[in-house]
């Protein structure tokens, strides 16, 4: 569902963007989008009634492309380069909401160039923010053990050791260098799909780009600096597209709404603290069926909303929030996740 037809020159469709403008109504004060992209989140929000809308995004093409049309808002529309770890910064002001789109957008999966979809060739890439590591530099420097931890710590791949097995052996011979490459090494190692299953790199592509991107550690410092910006009363929206991040945010609202069944009671903390979300419904959101039919990729989809309290905001603990773990022999690209994360947790 959404607040406009797609127009030619509005090709991206916000997933879930119906329930979040439902269960805000009325929308009003000032947003930020935190994954901008191709801007259907922010446009959304403005057309049902915010006040204003920041956009932020880590890539320098979503934003180049939004100027086209973002003389349509006037100053009702901010654009921001820069991550949306750092929102609570880039913000200026506290928030009255917040939307997180995680992984990967629709316009960086379309276009072959960018490196992300094993499904068109183009040079293996995956830079959100287009600096920095690439997918390729990853692939084919990293060792055969690292290149396992990351398939299967990152994309919760059965077949990590043989997929990194295969990829070393094909590197030996001639650098791994496009997304249909890594995509045939991947696939000669699994079992053909069967009709209706996903491609067999999915994970692989996945695990890949999430340590390119240290994905993990931006969504932590991320859920963080929405606590630390929102006013009370504040809303915050998450959308996830995969089992991992969706683990991690709902174990941040139960853990932020004093909801965490699965703490560990001999630990200290956070026992008498104050919740600071409440939760605006018991458990995830998923697309309904009109929406599938409008756009598949929303099919995987869910969408867990909070609302800030008046309780100061607190630092979380990363391994409380089953962040997955790399062991200690892991790529240059992925150290940064690690780091902010509790070393005995794997």
């Amino acid at each position: 569902m959404q607040t406009r037809d797609p127009a030619p020159d509005r090709p991206h469709i916000p997933v879930l963007i119906g329930p979040i403008l439902a269960a805000v109504a009325p929308v009003s004060g000032h947003w930020l989008d935190g994954t901008f992209g191709a801007g259907g989140y922010a446009r959304a929000l403005l057309d049902a009634g915010a006040a204003r809308v920041t956009g932020v995004d880590r890539d320098p093409l979503a934003l180049e492309m939004a100027a086209a049309w973002l003389p349509e808002y006037g100053n009702r529309l901010a654009l921001i380069p820069g991550t949306f770890s750092d929102l609570d910064t880039l913000a200026g002001e506290p928030l009255d909401g917040v939307v997180l789109d995680l992984g990967v957008s629709s316009m960086q999966l379309d276009q072959a160039a960018r490196g992300f979809s094993f499904a068109k060739d183009g040079p293996l890439d995956m830079r959100m923010a287009q600096d920095g590591d690439s997918a390729a530099d990853l692939v084919n420097a990293a060792s055969e053990q690292t290149l396992a931890d990351i398939l299967y710590h990152y994309g919760e791949e059965r077949a990590s050791r043989r997929i990194a097995r295969a990829i070393v052996a094909a590197r030996d011979a001639a650098p791994i260098t496009t997304t249909l490459q890594l995509a045939a090494i991947v696939a000669g190692c699994l079992p053909r799909p069967k009709p209706g299953q996903s491609h067999p790199a999915t994970r692989s592509f996945q695990a890949i780009r999430i340590a390119v991107n240290t994905e993990f550690d931006e969504l932590i410092n991320g859920l963080m600096a929405a606590e630390r910006a929102l006013k009370p009363g504040g809303i915050l929206a998450v959308v996830t597209f995969h089992s991992l991040e969706d683990r991690i945010v709902k174990r941040f609202f139960q853990n932020r709404s004093g909801n965490d069944a699965g703490a560990n009671r001999y630990a200290p903390a956070t026992q008498n603290e104050a919740p600071r979300f409440t939760l605006l419904s018991k458990g995830a959101t998923a697309p309904d069926a009109d929406e599938i039919a409008q756009n598949p990729r929303a099919r995987s989809s869910k969408l867990r909303i909070g609302r800030r309290t008046d309780a100061p905001a607190g630092p979380v603990d990363p391994a409380s929030l089953g962040v997955p773990m790399l062991p200690k022999t892991q790529s240059r690209s992925a150290k940064t996740q690690s780091r902010s994360a509790n070393k005995g947790h794997r």
